[in-house]
């Protein structure tokens, strides 16, 4: 494939059928498993307790404690966005043993570091959204969200670009991370 050959898959979004917008598109077609299988999944079966039975890769798993656990976010903020979570299955942080919040403490510590040794980053957002309510995709699992900030980040995309960009595949991501996991 040439330049000539990948500027023709970019195309204007005021070309396509329906009401002209602002904003720009990113075709990103390999998210489309994982758009579809979303929603479902979070209905069958809670996505945190079936992670650790998978393969790690699989899983998206980047490090595996002695309470909790470690993996990159399925629908990502940032490239490296990170998830801390009890194996145990608990809904708010009040209800997590004193070793749960112990390790996840830990294990964000050395995510951080991790973070920033791979991925060069900045800065971070760490954050719980406990309940629904609060904007918890998964309410019945607590977790812990790191993501990583850059000083010229995607930030502005979604504001001004009208664009999200993801510039890893989550593979490559969490082969890097667990890589450097001490």
């Amino acid at each position: 494939m040439n330049d000539a050959d990948e500027q023709a898959d970019v195309v204007d979004a005021a070309s396509f059928a329906g009401a002209p917008d602002a904003f720009q598109r990113l075709w990103t077609p390999h998210r489309m498993a994982y758009i579809q299988a979303g929603p479902q999944v979070l209905r069958d079966e809670c996505p945190f307790c079936a992670a650790p039975d998978k393969s790690d890769e699989d899983g998206l798993i980047v490090a595996r404690g002695e309470t909790a656990y470690v993996l990159l976010n399925l629908f990502p903020y940032n490239s490296g966005h990170l998830l801390v979570c009890p194996f145990r299955h608990v809904a708010t942080y009040d209800q997590a043993t004193p070793e749960e919040v112990a390790e996840i403490g830990d294990l964000t510590q050395i995510g951080m570091r991790v973070l920033r040794e791979v991925g060069r980053c900045d800065g971070f957002n760490l954050g719980m959204n406990q309940g629904a309510v609060a904007g918890a995709g998964v309410d019945e699992h607590l977790h812990q969200h790191i993501v990583p900030r850059w000083r010229a980040d995607a930030n502005f995309f979604p504001i001004i670009g009208r664009t999200k960009a993801l510039p890893q595949l989550l593979g490559e991501v969490r082969e890097a991370v667990s890589a450097a996991w001490p």
